[in-house]
């Protein structure tokens, strides 16, 4: 009876109930991205909250396995939410004490969104038909630029409204003004959380988890019927099995055996690697952003005008590039897989890293609206790439994507020229380790993967 229940899932005709789920599985990405980018003014933080989603993503994609998804779904968005609020109270003197605060709620929120990040693309995976499984994560991972948008708009509004208020046109604003806006910004991220959760507490759990983890073929079908336009006669069409006899065995192997590596090993070094080798890359661009663009410029403005230019060089870029590459992904991994895209988007990154390093100082100096171009390329191939390709084994694979951007965050103070080189290299062994060890699973089931 199982085995009919996800030839159904996986032939079900896409419906109102599969949009639902990619907006709310993706409002938590949307909620992950603003927290991670709206750091800009203190990006030390950056680190800490990484460290926090790679222990959670461990933790979570875990948990999500023998407790289930939709359990550990409302956790995940309330641990972000008590840390964003965490965020706005920091208190303490000195300074120091007030960091050490911050850095405790940052590394909260960090556990939160690596909590998300597994769940929320192991649910849509399994609610997707296999058809458009694909393109429903490339929707939910595009939630990831609209969350950068969010926080770009939010910290550019926040500050022109203070700097109106205050008038620091000649003097820097007052350490009381700007620390009110910091909070305001990273408490402001509490929003979409909030809005999300409620939605997320309704959805029923997956009829996979359901059948084949709890054994309950029959609450699975049941959980079909409430979301999905389909009848009970439709999903067991054929099927004579008594409801005594819905049951689906469970595997026998546990996780780390020789049968889980057998199965499972090259998928989960495959994702991991290169997952590792993106965040590498994605993540210690922001970090540079600020320095490729405007390089000792800021020195001179004050901390609100210095924050909203970086806030709306970030907009800028999730407008031209990271929302295309996202959306042009939606169109093609489903047509020509993911293996394609994910090789493809990392050699024109270490091309285009490449191409910028030989003669950096010509393009900063005589180029720049260039510069912008190229490096919103690779921004472009990273969204259309392996961005949005690695979901394969995703709590552990998503861990080691956050070790290698801790690692990309810490290698941002190398030196421009130096970390553009690394980059280009980087992206090369990500193209090299996608063509060796990544399997194509475009149109194929949950099952025939297993």
């Amino acid at each position: 009876m199982s085995l009919r229940l996800f030839h159904r899932l996986d032939n079900a005709k896409t419906q109102y109930y599969h949009f639902k789920a990619v907006i709310v599985a993706g409002m938590g990405l949307f909620t992950d991205a603003y927290h991670l980018y709206s750091i800009t003014p203190i990006m030390t933080m950056l680190a800490v909250a990484l460290l926090g989603a790679a222990i959670g993503q461990l933790i979570f994609g875990r948990l999500g396995d023998l407790a289930g998804r939709k359990r550990l779904y409302g956790l995940a968005l309330m641990l972000i939410m008590a840390g964003s609020i965490g965020c706005g109270f920091s208190i303490g003197t000195p300074k120091g004490y007030i960091l050490g605060s911050l850095g405790f709620f940052r590394f909260l929120v960090g556990v939160g969104i690596g909590g998300d990040y597994p769940l929320s693309a192991t649910i849509i995976s399994e609610y997707a038909n296999k058809r458009v499984r694909g393109t429903f994560m490339a929707a939910v991972f595009s939630m990831q630029g609209f969350g950068i948008l969010a926080s770009s708009v939010v910290t550019m509004t926040v500050c022109k409204i203070f700097s109106r208020i205050y008038h620091p046109s000649t003097i820097d604003p007052k350490p009381k003004e700007a620390d009110i806006a910091w909070r305001l910004i990273l408490m402001l991220g509490v929003i979409p959380a909030v809005l999300t959760f409620y939605w997320r507490m309704k959805m029923p759990e997956t009829a996979r988890y359901t059948a084949l983890v709890e054994n309950n073929v029959l609450q699975a079908t049941e959980d079909m019927e409430r979301v999905l336009d389909m009848s009970h006669c439709q999903i067991a069409e054929g099927c004579f099995l008594q409801p005594s006899q819905w049951t689906q065995p469970t595997s026998s192997y546990p996780l780390f055996s020789k049968q889980f590596f057998l199965y499972h090993g090259r998928n989960l070094l495959a994702c991991s690697t290169t997952w590792f080798l993106l965040d590498i890359v994605f993540y210690s661009y922001p970090v540079l952003q600020s320095k490729i663009y405007f390089k000792d410029q800021l020195d001179e403005d004050t901390a609100f005008d210095a924050a909203f230019k970086i806030a709306r060089l970030q907009a800028i870029m999730a407008c031209s590039s990271m929302i295309p590459g996202c959306i042009a992904a939606f169109f093609l991994i489903d047509r020509i897989g993911r293996l394609i895209i994910q090789a493809v988007g990392f050699v024109l990154m270490a091309i285009v890293y490449f191409s910028i390093r030989v003669p950096y100082d010509k393009y900063r100096q005589h180029h720049p609206s260039a510069l912008f171009i190229m490096y919103g390329l690779t921004s472009f191939f990273a969204n259309c790439g392996p961005n949005t390709t690695t979901t394969t084994c995703h709590g552990i694979a998503g861990a080691a994507g956050k070790v290698g951007a801790i690692i990309g965050v810490l290698m941002a103070s190398l030196g421009t020229g130096v970390t553009l080189i690394i980059w280009g290299g980087v992206c090369t062994a990500g193209m090299v380790a996608t063509s060796m060890f990544t399997k194509e699973t475009k149109g194929t089931s949950l099952e025939e993967n297993e």
